[in-house]
């Protein structure tokens, strides 16, 4: 979990720098020259523009469309990934153990306590970083979404709603809901998680905070389209993990014992 930690905020990073790289006042045509405007940012722009002629030129319900569309094709590794982390939930005691076992720090106990882990892991068929393969996944989707917005005629002066969507959002009702909707869907995925498990692993608690205050902070700075593209993602990702995960069953049946 620590390694998810350090993944998030590396990623944070990587938008920040990259969202910058390249010439967002260049609008994106087919002519665009590049591998990234080539293969990311132009057959986006395209789609969206293509799917905003079918709601008489909305592009905030076009980014909606493909914001759902995307997360219909990463269920399978979002299934996956919450199915990694139920199970990584129930070895958490196991786990504890080992790290008691095995609590000095020199070099050679560490490296038999990462043997450990890893046969831990084996056994369970348990993915560490199955976690993180949606987030990889995302990034190019988000960059390209956020140059997109900048250099595509028209939907860079498109409204939606109350807001602009090249602009961060004026009321700061998106970035508060994509951050709410964030901790739920993260509240959600650890509900099968008893308080012991919980305290074996504190990072668990670190990152049910610190994900949704990142979504929420970046939110804040950039386009709105972003945001609406994190809150409509997030709240079918809540939806996904009561269907899957079923916390509430959970809760239900562990009140009763």
């Amino acid at each position: 979990m620590r390694k998810k930690v350090l993944i998030a905020v590396a990623l944070l990073g990587i938008v920040l720098l990259l969202s910058g790289c390249g010439d967002i006042n260049e609008p994106i045509t087919a002519e665009s020259e590049g591998f990234w405007n080539s293969y990311f940012v132009y057959p986006l722009s395209w789609i969206i523009i293509r799917i905003a002629g079918l709601f008489s030129g909305s592009f905030g319900l076009a980014i909606i469309v493909v914001t759902l569309g995307f997360r219909l094709i990463l269920v399978p590794l979002n299934v996956k990934q919450l199915k990694s982390s139920k199970a990584m939930q129930e070895i958490q005691p196991k786990i504890k153990e080992i790290q008691e076992k095995y609590s000095s720090k020199d070099a050679k106990t560490q490296e038999k306590l990462q043997q450990e882990q890893m046969k831990l892991f084996k056994e369970h068929n348990v993915n560490p970083m199955a976690g993180c393969l949606p987030m990889f996944v995302q990034m190019p989707i988000l960059m390209a979404l956020y140059q997109s917005i900048m250099r595509t005629p028209g939907l860079q002066d498109g409204t939606f709603l109350w807001f602009e969507l090249s602009q961060p959002d004026p009321f700061y009702i998106l970035p508060i809901v994509a951050a709410a909707a964030t901790f739920l869907q993260q509240k959600l995925t650890m509900a099968g998680a008893s308080t012991g498990q919980g305290a074996a692993n504190p990072q668990m608690s670190m990152m049910l905070y610190m994900m949704p205050i990142m979504i929420g902070v970046m939110s804040l700075f950039f386009p709105a389209a972003l945001s609406l593209y994190w809150v409509v993602g997030n709240v079918f990702m809540v939806i996904q993990t009561i269907f899957i995960r079923k916390p509430f069953k959970f809760q239900q049946t562990s009140g009763g014992k």
